[in-house]
């Protein structure tokens, strides 16, 4: 069984591997979380919006993993920002995962309409409160981030975000390490446009590796990153996790990195969104 390295950010420690579970509902979600537990993984993402946190949970309770050893992470929906929300909308989520406490909250994205300031103290409160063992972002830029730093007396842990070859966070990224923050990057196979690039195909073949573990060992070599591709397939589930076997040079990191490119973001919300701070 392989576990995932663990990253270490502000208190936290997070398994630099996890399941991403955006898209599957029911009963295909519950599988692929026991899959992943069963396979070794001990991070699994999900989110109020996925509508998936029952399947989750029910994933959870059939697996013999004991809760302690799992990394749970849940997030709050930019429309449920304002505090009073933003405090019903966690213990709703808990009630929903069948859970008394997760190991990581995020606010999902940022909500220009409501200050950041009491968004961030509502998060804050719901540490205290032990809805949450640790409490981070996702979806931030430089700026934001900075600001929400500035407002938080507990620690941030992570900003989870789109991040790719195709998608340079370089200045994110930075911003996470000075405030000692994880980076965690979601898509992090470019909804699988990635695996069939001649580079990474070609340093898949050197490896003796898929093109999809050369690109998330990318992920995990890079300081302080964690990566939680989604799959519904149990034979991709366990192949994704096995890249703690070897490693990529200094030079086939640069190459991968040099696949970057101005149009290379793939998600975006049904909102405006200022992501000049994030290309």
């Amino acid at each position: 069984m392989t576990k995932a390295a663990l990253v270490e950010a502000n208190g936290a420690h997070i398994p630099a591997l996890g399941l991403g579970t955006w898209t599957l509902r029911g009963d295909a979600c519950s599988e692929a979380v026991q899959w992943a537990l069963k396979a070794g993984y001990r991070h699994i993402d999900t989110a109020a919006m996925y509508g998936n946190e029952e399947a989750v949970g029910a994933g959870l309770r059939a697996s013999d993993v004991p809760r302690d050893e799992i990394f749970v992470t849940t997030k709050i929906w930019h429309s449920d920002l304002r505090p009073s929300e933003l405090l019903h909308s966690a213990e709703a989520s808990l009630q929903r995962l069948g859970l008394s406490q997760v190991d990581l909250l995020l606010i999902h994205w940022p909500n220009s309409d409501v200050p950041l300031s009491e968004t961030v103290s509502a998060l804050n409160q719901a540490k205290r409160q032990g809805l949450t063992r640790h409490i981070g972002v996702s979806n931030f830029s430089v700026r934001l981030l900075d600001e929400a730093v500035q407002h938080s007396s507990e620690p941030l842990v992570v900003n989870q975000c789109e991040y790719h070859p195709y998608l340079d966070q370089t200045r994110v990224r930075a911003a996470c390490r000075k405030h000692g923050m994880a980076f965690t990057s979601y898509c992090p196979l470019g909804k699988g446009d990635l695996t069939k690039n001649q580079v990474i195909q070609a340093l898949a073949s050197a490896h003796g590796k898929t093109p999809g573990q050369v690109v998330l060992r990318w992920h995990v070599q890079q300081p302080s990153t964690v990566a939680i591709p989604k799959s519904g397939n149990q034979g991709r589930i366990a192949e994704n996790l096995d890249i703690f076997d070897f490693e990529l040079s200094v030079d086939d990191m640069q190459q991968i990195s040099g696949l970057a490119r101005p149009d290379g973001r793939m998600v975006r919300p049904g909102w405006d969104m200022d992501f000049d701070d994030m290309a």
